[in-house]
Formats: structure tokens, C-alpha cells, sequence
């Protein structure tokens, strides 16, 4: 007869959350001694989409800006809240200047919108020879790839920020990247390209070109007929003159795509993980805190937007809620203090759940520093509206 296994009351306990006392809140980011400190060169805003991220990236640069730095900000989200909210008619992939800005301090402010067809069309002609470069770039593969593959706005972003570094314009560059876990997809760009660059599919294109037909063997023969039905004969081509034309360059990228990431490692870059306090949201940025770690990038720390505050108001849920419907069978005027009453309490116990989800985050990331950013009225959509954002983000514990 076997031993009956059993289970301890302590293991059957239903796991519960402790609240985090006053003492063990999380610490606050210095957002204000990041930006100012001159070793920060590139500071990278991550998160899901719908959190602020780009008006938090636009905030942090403007602020940097008119505190004395001299910032690039890039975008690389194709929405254009960046632009409207610089003043900017559009951005594109050059760096305009922002006017506008309090530049009493030395500071200066320029935006961009990440290009991705133009960024890798700069890369071909400034590697390779000009009738390399127009070869390339006529080649309807290279069109469709250069366009819209998948992760080559990843690799792009790799390439133009790694370029704007090297330019030495800038003393920071604050990075907007695109929405979702796609958003770090950036960070996979080397390892995935060295993995196409290496694949078996890239040594077979490149088999008739590297070397004379014999070496065409009867699979290989094979192979390319089954690829000429699925593809086309004219696809098929156009991949193989792309790819023969395009193999002189791939080193290239590859060794530039490494630099840039070792560059995300480096100490001057800060990455800050912005979200809002809902659930979903606060997912993806304990996924984002932890592919960080997984990937030895530096945390700055996390940006909770549009936060309510419970103990701002001097009415708590219950007593609202209490006293509402007494108040509701009354006369006119007291109907109408009943449902502020009840919006007031709606709205405080959204500020519960919102405070649960934070504390259940620094619970299950004790170390990473968070700063709240209090929900506005009104939709930031100017330069004034980014200040009042920025005077939250460097606004001290308390204040």
C-alpha cells in the first residue's frame, strides 16, 4: 500500500495580497536629476498602447529642453499625437526644430517620426556603391521588403537611432517607441537578423550567385522549382538579384545593429516604463520590467498616467454611497447632491482598484521606482499641456 501524500493547511492556504505599508512604498523617480544629468544620452519610453507613452516621451524631452539639454526626440509610433502636441504640421524623418520653447536656459528641442522605408533607402545608399545603391533600391523585392516586411521598422529604429547617437548633435535623445510587446521587438532586431542572415533560405538564394551552376545540385534544383510554383518565377528572381546585390551590406548591418544594442546597455541609457493603472496595462509593464532585466537594459523606473488620487478628496466611497440614497428621495436640490455623491463615489472606488493594481505591482517588483501622474481634465494636445505633464513627472515625493 502506497504512502498517502497530504497536504499541509499551510499549502492549501489561498494565497492572498498584503498591502504595502506607508513604509515599504515604492521610491519615487528622480525624473528631473535623470534628465539633468549629463551622462543620460538616450532615454528609451516603453509600454502598451493607449498608456500616454508618446505625450510622456514628448513631456520628458520638452522639460529636458528648457532645463538646459539638447534633445532629439524620436518617435517611432505612426500616430501623430507627437507632432500636434509640439506645434509641429507633421514630422517625417528628419529632425525639425520645436519652436516655442524656453530656450533661456541654453537648451534646444528637435522631433522626428521614424521613416522606415527612407531609413533603410539612407543605409543602402550609404553603404554601398551608387549603381550598387540604385540596383538595390529598383529591386521590386527590396520595395516590398523596405516597406512593410515584418520587423524591419524594428531593425530601422535600430539603424536611425544608432545614426542620431553618432551624429553628436544631441547631449540626449528621448526614444517614443511603437505600442504593445512590439514595442522591444527593437532589442531582438541583431539576433534575428544574423538568424536570417545564417538561415539555410539565404545560402540557397545566394547558391547561384556565390558560386558556379555545377554547385547547383539535384536537391537544390528541386528546391528552386518547388520555390519557382509557390513564388513565381519573377519573385523568385527578384529575390535572388536582391539578395546577391544586398550580401556586401549585411556584415554591415549586423555590426551596426550589435553597437546600437550594446548601446541600450550602456549607462547613459535609461529606459522608463510608462503605463495606466488598469489591468491590462499593468501586465505589459510587469512584462516590460522583466524582459528589461532578462536583457541587462537599465530601468529608470515606471510612469503610472492618469492616476486618481482616494485621499484627495475628504468623502470616502462608503460614506457617499451611504448617504445617497436618502438623500435621492428628497427635494430637488438634495437629488442633485445625490448624484455628485454617487459620481463621487465612483470615482473613489476607481481610485482603490487603481491604487490595488499599483501596490500589487511594487509588491512584485519591490525595486523598481514609480512615479504617479495624476489624471488631467483636459487632453494634452500643446506645449502647455506637455509643461503641466512634466511638472508632474519631476515633481517631488509629497509635492
Amino acid at each position: 500500500m502506497s504512502a498517502r501524500v497530504t497536504t499541509t493547511p499551510k499549502e492549501r492556504r489561498p494565497r492572498t495580497e498584503r498591502r504595502l505599508s506607508s513604509t515599504e512604498q515604492p521610491a519615487r523617480i528622480d525624473v528631473d536629476a535623470l534628465i539633468a544629468d549629463p551622462k543620460t544620452r538616450i532615454v528609451v519610453c516603453c509600454g502598451s498602447g493607449g498608456v500616454g507613452k508618446t505625450t510622456t516621451a514628448a513631456a520628458l524631452a520638452l522639460r529636458a529642453a528648457e532645463s538646459g539639454r539638447t534633445v532629439c526626440v524620436l518617435t517611432i509610433d505612426p500616430a501623430r499625437r507627437l507632432a500636434q502636441s509640439l506645434g509641429l504640421l507633421e514630422l517625417d524623418n528628419t529632425p525639425r526644430p520645436v519652436k516655442g520653447i524656453d530656450t533661456s536656459a541654453g537648451g534646444s528641442l528637435d522631433a522626428m517620426m521614424l521613416d522606415m522605408k527612407t531609413t533603410f533607402d539612407e543605409v543602402v545608399e550609404a553603404h554601398a556603391s551608387p549603381e550598387k545603391a540604385a540596383e538595390i533600391l529598383a529591386n521590386p523585392f527590396y520595395v516590398a521588403l523596405s516597406s512593410s516586411f515584418a520587423g524591419t521598422q524594428e531593425y530601422m529604429a535600430m539603424e536611425k537611432l544608432g545614426q542620431l547617437h553618432a551624429e553628436d548633435r544631441w547631449d540626449l535623445i528621448v526614444v517614443d517607441t511603437p505600442p504593445s510587446r512590439s514595442a522591444l521587438d527593437f532589442l531582438d532586431a541583431p539576433e534575428r537578423l544574423s538568424s536570417l542572415l545564417d538561415g539555410r533560405f539565404i545560402r540557397l538564394m545566394l547558391a547561384p550567385a556565390r558560386g558556379p551552376a555545377r554547385l547547383l545540385s539535384a536537391g537544390l534544383g528541386i528546391v528552386t522549382a518547388a520555390l519557382n510554383k509557390v513564388l513565381g518565377a519573377q519573385v523568385l528572381t527578384d529575390m535572388q538579384t536582391f539578395i546577391a546585390a544586398f550580401d556586401t551590406l549585411f556584415g554591415g548591418f549586423r555590426q551596426r545593429a550589435e553597437a546600437t544594442f550594446s548601446l541600450l546597455q550602456a549607462e547613459g541609457t535609461a529606459f522608463l516604463v510608462i503605463a495606466a493603472p488598469e489591468s491590462a496595462a499593468m501586465r505589459e509593464a510587469a512584462y516590460f520590467v522583466e524582459r528589461l532585466a532578462a536583457d541587462d537594459m537599465p530601468l529608470a523606473g515606471l510612469v503610472v498616467n492618469r492616476v486618481h488620487d482616494e485621499s484627495a478628496a475628504g468623502v470616502s466611497a462608503a460614506d457617499a454611497e451611504s448617504a445617497s440614497p436618502r438623500l435621492a428621495q428628497g427635494k430637488a436640490a438634495e437629488r442633485r447632491t445625490a448624484e455628485l455623491l454617487d459620481v463621487h463615489a465612483e470615482r473613489m472606488r476607481l481610485a482603490e482598484r487603481e491604487n490595488r493594481l499599483r501596490e500589487r505591482f511594487s509588491a512584485a517588483h519591490r525595486n523598481v521606482e514609480v512615479v504617479p501622474v495624476p489624471a488631467l481634465d483636459t487632453d494634452v494636445h500643446d506645449l502647455g499641456g506637455l509643461r503641466v505633464i512634466g511638472d508632474h513627472l519631476g515633481a517631488p515625493q509629497g509635492a
